[in-house]
């Protein structure tokens, strides 16, 4: 059997020893990657309770948004969301990537506590979350914290005209409680639930 394959030509043997193996080895990995892996995900996705569509928030009978997806609020009657790097751009997600020390960054955060304040008459600049003037990694967070959402309540009770007292019981009744980690407020079903009131 040696002796025979000494015989090959060269360039037979590199068909055989190689090309062969790399096609049949590429032929498994695309149908692993390409067809086996994404079904198992879809799968499982399909067993939770949005199906893996997403969770929709609807108001008056018509869908608004996704739950998992920020939205830009700029209405001074609403609540704000946090801060954007890609304009919460969904099919482009992301952060600015720049670092504490950047100048365009430290302008763009100040640019963002000079318009807070001047929406919100009375709120100093240290009581304002860091978080409503810095945009997340993502660029698409949905959340904000407490005190993001309590810091806002003044201006959004002036002007809708609501006790400050309302708005906070609102707060607190669309506030989550995840198992770990810190209370958390969707600002899309927050302000859905505030054009309820």
């Amino acid at each position: 059997m040696y002796i025979a394959e000494m015989y090959i030509p060269a360039k037979k043997k590199k068909v055989k020893t190689f090309i062969i193996p790399s096609l049949k080895l590429t032929a498994v990995l695309i149908l692993l990657c390409a067809v086996i892996y994404p079904l198992l995900v879809v799968g499982i996705a399909k067993t939770v309770p949005s199906g893996g569509d997403g969770v929709t928030v609807s108001y008056k009978g018509q869908v608004v948004g996704y739950k998992d997806i920020g939205q830009k609020f700029t209405d001074d009657k609403y609540f704000w969301s946090r801060p954007s790097a890609v304009d919460y751009n969904a099919s482009g997600s992301g952060g600015s990537n720049k670092g504490p020390t950047n100048q365009d960054y430290l302008a763009d955060v100040q640019k963002r506590i000079d318009t807070f304040l001047v929406h919100n008459p009375g709120i100093k600049k240290s009581d304002i979350p860091v978080e409503l003037v810095t945009a997340s990694g993502s660029g698409l967070d949905p959340d904000i914290s407490f005190a993001s959402a309590t810091v806002q309540v003044p201006r959004i009770a002036r002007l809708r005209n609501k006790t400050e007292k309302k708005l906070y019981e609102l707060i607190d009744k669309i506030k989550e409680r995840p198992l770990f980690g810190p209370e958390k407020i969707n600002v899309l079903k927050l302000n859905v639930a505030l054009n309820m009131l």
